[in-house]
């Protein structure tokens, strides 16, 4: 029997996030990427009232770093491992309750744009970590790459997947096969790009989530000057073409800039935790908005609004620097 991914709303029992330690990556905002993530490990904790979470640290001096951020509870894990984005180098687990295992698909640092050292390692690191079967798997997969609402219906990006510097020889149909072996889907709604200025060649989880079964929130324009108001309206075309799934409005940020550049901030790089919903805000008009939306998606648990600017600066958001462990 093949098991299938859970959706994200299904019960946790732990999340890894990533802790920022390389400077470089970041900007000069490493100080404001870490404070960022730390907000987000402690409201994912919620007090105790929340999922265990262990904090992805470097080495011990990281650490002690970490330990003056974070919450009473919040537990580190000290490893080595490259970038923080451990939605795409950490495992994905498929199955629940006892029948758990975990996936390693070949990591190739989006294409080759990002090498680090310790990103192809850490996912066997926190599987074995978990104390779960693993199995590895010889194609490139992110998991910013796809969203799943766990009933076997997936979404993913053409622009990514289907990108000549991941899977070179691989088909649509080939990867549409693979995903149903190695992680349960069996209806692959294919998006088109994802947000510009996205390094990832355009994660699905800045663009499009599932909020249910059947159930996809796809961003609205902000305004005018939103830069991808084109990119929202082809996913909303494409999802309504498919068929059978409910479209959910969700507020863009609009442009948002980092060191002039569009950078690919989303309010869709929200993380569904057991007691909160963390949405990423920019200090811009539709923060709360955003907040207000989710916490209508989902009220059975507490949505809450942490500042990204920092975190963003490095490329990605939240969502991105997580991998839960389902329970």
């Amino acid at each position: 029997m093949t098991l299938i991914m859970p959706a994200e709303w299904a019960p946790h029992q732990a999340v890894w996030i990533g802790f920022p330690h390389l400077a470089d990556e970041w900007s000069g905002q490493i100080d404001a990427a870490r404070r960022d993530v730390a907000a987000f490990a402690n409201a994912v904790h919620d007090g105790g009232r929340g999922e265990t979470v262990h904090l992805l640290v470097r080495d011990h001096a990281n650490a002690d770093v970490a330990e003056t951020l974070l919450d009473e509870g919040v537990q580190l894990l000290v490893a080595p491992f490259g970038d923080i984005w451990l939605r795409d180098t950490g495992p994905i687990t498929v199955g629940t309750g006892t029948r758990r295992e975990a996936r390693n698909f070949d990591f190739n640092w989006w294409g080759n744009k990002f090498v680090m050292p310790g990103d192809r390692e850490v996912g066997a690191i926190l599987a074995a970590h978990a104390d779960l079967p693993t199995q590895h798997l010889d194609w490139v997969l992110e998991g910013g790459g796809i969203d799943v609402d766990g009933t076997g219906l997936c979404a993913t990006t053409e622009e990514c997947l289907l990108n000549p510097n991941r899977n070179p020889t691989l088909t649509r149909d080939d990867i549409s096969v693979r995903l149903h072996q190695s992680l349960g889907t069996d209806r692959l709604l294919w998006l088109g790009n994802g947000l510009v200025g996205d390094h990832t060649d355009g994660h699905v989880d800045n663009l499009a989530r599932f909020v249910g079964e059947g159930r996809l929130a796809l961003p609205v324009a902000a305004g005018d000057d939103d830069p991808n108001a084109h990119i929202y309206a082809d996913a909303r075309a494409r999802t309504a073409a498919f068929g059978g799934i409910e479209i959910v409005d969700l507020p863009s940020p609009g442009r948002i800039e980092i060191d002039g550049e569009i950078a690919a901030a989303s309010y869709m790089n929200f993380y569904i935790g057991n007691s909160v919903v963390v949405v990423p805000t920019y200090g811009a008009q539709n923060d709360q908005a955003a907040v207000d939306a989710l916490a209508a998606l989902f009220p059975d648990r507490r949505a809450v609004g942490v500042p990204a600017r920092g975190i963003i600066a490095g490329g990605g958001s939240f969502h991105c620097s997580s991998q839960q462990l389902p329970a």
